[in-house]
């Protein structure tokens, strides 16, 4: 079996070398342990910081179990969507994941990941730091409250009854995976929720799986002009979706 990880990137610089290392490390210890293979492709979304050129491609490990390291690129900017949706589409992986180029998770989850992935017989596994009992653990009171608002207003526009469903973390079936992503149009930050509504017309079996912030940098989300953008997008994409298919 072969495991393909997405790492959306857009300047970087400051962490994609060690987010590489810890990658590898991981991903190493879990192949030789489980005999699969592993690739994780980094996505340079229009970086302007030399993030793209500091990827250490290569293959490492196991020759028999190895891990590959690749990239992908491009030159513009448009959005964490299409940075994953490039990714995707370049995997091979029998299972694709995606996480944040901080790895605000961790890389400990992925195994534990993988497992219940497979074991839950699902085609979606959801991170979710609202079911994990220190899922927001080192937050500020203001930003745990302001996070759980954020994703209660989108969950509440999109019709969901998913708990997190803006969580980085998400691990896919691969052909699922890019099914789904090819499919998709969003560029920005709703792409989570395009990639959800169209796994749901498509009958697609989601879970989700408890997580936890472990690497804390500043957000990046302001609650009421990037609430009200994604109100926009997720109506946007509802249309569209309401009519896939017929």
């Amino acid at each position: 079996m072969k495991i393909s990880i997405c790492i959306p990137m857009y300047n970087e610089i400051l962490t994609v070398g060690s987010t590489a290392e810890a990658l590898k490390n991981e991903m190493e210890r879990y192949c030789r342990e489980s005999k699969n293979e592993c690739e994780i492709i980094f996505s340079c979304d229009g970086s302007t910081d030399g993030s793209y050129d500091a990827v250490p491609i290569g293959i490492y490990g196991d020759k028999l179990f190895p891990v590959e390291i690749k990239r992908v690129r491009s030159e513009i900017n448009h959005g964490k969507g299409a940075a994953v949706r490039r990714a995707v589409a370049a995997s091979t992986g029998d299972i694709v994941m995606y996480t944040d180029c901080d790895l605000a998770y961790g890389t400990a989850p992925i195994p534990e990941a993988i497992k219940t992935l497979i074991s839950e017989d699902c085609d979606i596994l959801l991170g979710s730091r609202r079911i994990h009992p220190d899922g927001y653990k080192g937050y500020t009171a203001m930003r745990k409250a302001a996070s759980k608002i954020y994703i209660s207003i989108l969950t509440a526009f999109a019709g969901f009854k998913l708990s997190d469903s803006q969580c980085g973390f998400k691990v896919f079936r691969g052909d699922c995976a890019r099914s789904l992503f090819a499919d998709c149009i969003c560029d920005g930050w709703a792409f989570d929720f395009e990639a959800l509504a169209l796994a749901e017309k498509k009958r697609c079996v989601l879970r989700e799986f408890p997580v936890s912030i472990v690497n804390h940098r500043e957000s990046r989300v302001n609650i009421v002009r990037d609430s009200l953008k994604m109100i926009s997008e997720i109506l946007r994409i509802k249309k569209r979706i309401k009519k896939y298919g017929d």
